[in-house]
C-alpha cells in the first residue's frame, strides 16, 4: 500500500461567503485527492467546537487561518509515511492529539479534513468507490455486516424560515419528501417538479419570495402552516399524491422561538407552554401527513420529547438535531429518556469518521433510525453522499434541489445510484 506523501491545508470559502478549510492529500504513487469541510453559522452547545481565527479585521472573524496552520505545521509532518489505511488508528490518534472533549484545541474541521482526506486517498488509490471504501470501514470497525442495497430517499427543504431565511417564518425548514417505493432518480424529478411549481404558486400568491441560505425559497407569510398548506396545495397542483407519493416535513428549529421557557410563534395570539405547543404539534401532524418533524422542543427539555415520541404518531420521525448534535452522550440521554425516533448526524459536529461511525452504530442498536445532513455553510464537496449510502441511511436532508453546493450532493447520489444499476 502506498504511504501519505504530504498533506496541504488551505482556505477557501463557503456557500455563504466564509472561509473554511479545503486540503490535498498526496500517496508517495502520485495519487493526489482533494477535500473540503463544511461550516455552520453557529456552534450548538454540544457539538465539536469548529476552530476559527477570531480576527475581526479578516473575513469579520471567521478565518480559518490558524485550523490550517495546524494541519500543514503539526499534523502533516506526523503523518508523512503513515499508511492511510489506518483511517481508525489515524482518527484516534487525531482525537488524543486534540485531548479535549468539544475538540477545542484543533477543531472538529481540522481533524475532519484530515479523517476525509485519509478515507479518499485509500478510495483513490485502490480504486474502490468511496461509498463502498467507507461501508466496509464501517463493518470493520463494528464488526457489523451492513448491506449496500438502497440509496437514501432525499428530503427537499423547499421553504425557508428561522434564522436561515429573512422570511417572517419560524420554523426553519418545510420539507417535501417522496415515498420510499421511489427510487432515488425518481424521488428527484418529483421533488424537482413540486420546486419548480412551487416557485409559480408562490409568484402568482405575490409573497416577495427570495433565497435562503440552504436553497429554499423564503416567502413572507401570515402564519407556519400557511407554508405547509401551500406545499399541499404545490403537490396537488402537479398531481402527486399526498401522503401517499410525497410526504410533508418541518424541521422547527425551535431554540430560534423559545425565550423565557416559552414558545412564540406567530400561529397563536400567546407564547405556549410546553403542552400547548405539544398540542399544536399533534394537530398539525392531524391536518397534515408529516414524515419527518425536528426539533420541535427545546434540547434541554427532556420531559418534553419524551412526551411528544410517545403521543405522535408512529408513522412520523421525531428527529434530534439540536438535541443531539452528534454527540455520542446526547444519544445515550435520548435514548434513556425514549426521547425520538431519530437523529440527524453532520460529521463536521463530532470531528472524525471513526466517530461518526460509533454514533451510527449505537443509533443503529438501539432501533434509532438517522438522517445524514449538510450544513448551512456547504462546499461542494460530495463525501457526505458517499457517506450516506455507506451507513445506509434511510434519508439524506442537503437543502433545496438548487444551489451549486446542494446539487453535486444530490448528483452524486444520482451517479451512485446509476453506477449501481449499469453494475
Amino acid at each position: 500500500m502506498s504511504l501519505i506523501q504530504s498533506i496541504h491545508a488551505y482556505q477557501i470559502i463557503d456557500s455563504r461567503g466564509f472561509p473554511t478549510i479545503e486540503g490535498v492529500l498526496t500517496l508517495d504513487n502520485g495519487v493526489s485527492v482533494v477535500s473540503s469541510v463544511p461550516t455552520s453559522n453557529t456552534t450548538g452547545k454540544f457539538e465539536s467546537y469548529q476552530l476559527r481565527d477570531n480576527d475581526l479585521k479578516k473575513f469579520e472573524g471567521m478565518g480559518v487561518s490558524i485550523a490550517v496552520a495546524y494541519i500543514n505545521d503539526l499534523v502533516a509532518p506526523k503523518l508523512k509515511g503513515a499508511s492511510p489505511t489506518k483511517q481508525q488508528e489515524i482518527d484516534n490518534w487525531l482525537i488524543k492529539a486534540d485531548a479535549t472533549k468539544d475538540k477545542r484545541k484543533l477543531g472538529s474541521n481540522s481533524l475532519l479534513l484530515i479523517s476525509q482526506l485519509i478515507a479518499k486517498a485509500v478510495s483513490v488509490d485502490q480504486k474502490i468507490p468511496l461509498y463502498k471504501y467507507l461501508n466496509s470501514l464501517y463493518n470493520v470497525q463494528n464488526k457489523d455486516n451492513l448491506v449496500i442495497e438502497n440509496i437514501p430517499s432525499p428530503i427537499f427543504n423547499l421553504i425557508n424560515g428561522g434564522k436561515h431565511a429573512s422570511s417572517n417564518l419560524e420554523f426553519q425548514e418545510y420539507q417535501i419528501i417522496a415515498s420510499s417505493a421511489n427510487n432515488f432518480a425518481q424521488a428527484y424529478e418529483k421533488g424537482l417538479g413540486v420546486f419548480h411549481e412551487l416557485k409559480r404558486v408562490l409568484q402568482y400568491r405575490s409573497t416577495g419570495v427570495s433565497v435562503g441560505e440552504e436553497g429554499g425559497l423564503t416567502p413572507n407569510l401570515s402564519s407556519n402552516l400557511d407554508a405547509l398548506e401551500i406545499l399541499a396545495e404545490t403537490v396537488r397542483k402537479k398531481d402527486i399524491r399526498l401522503g401517499l407519493d410525497i410526504f410533508l416535513g418541518v424541521n422547527m428549529a425551535s431554540s430560534f422561538f423559545y425565550k423565557s421557557d416559552r414558545y412564540n410563534i406567530k400561529d397563536k395570539p400567546h407564547p405556549l407552554n410546553r403542552e400547548e405547543l405539544i398540542g399544536y404539534v399533534l394537530n398539525m401532524a392531524k391536518l397534515y401527513p408529516l414524515l419527518i418533524l425536528e426539533d420541535p422542543i427545546s434540547e434541554n427539555d427532556w420531559s418534553g420529547w419524551k412526551s411528544l415520541n410517545a403521543t405522535l404518531p408512529a408513522s412520523t420521525y421525531l428527529v434530534g438535531n439540536d438535541l443531539i448534535c452528534s454527540n455520542k452522550d446526547r444519544l445515550l440521554s435520548a435514548i434513556k429518556n425514549t426521547a425520538c425516533s431519530a437523529i440527524s448526524i453532520k460529521p463536521i459536529q463530532i470531528g472524525t469518521i471513526t466517530e461518526t461511525f460509533e454514533l451510527v452504530a449505537l443509533a443503529k442498536k438501539n432501533k434509532i433510525s438517522y438522517i445524514v445532513s449538510a450544513t448551512t455553510g456547504e462546499t461542494s464537496d460530495t463525501f457526505i453522499a458517499d457517506l450516506s449510502v455507506a451507513i445506509q441511511t434511510d434519508f439524506v436532508n442537503f437543502g433545496a434541489p438548487s444551489r451549486g453546493e446542494r446539487v453535486e450532493k444530490y448528483n452524486r447520489l444520482w451517479n451512485i445510484e446509476r453506477e449501481r444499476v449499469n453494475g
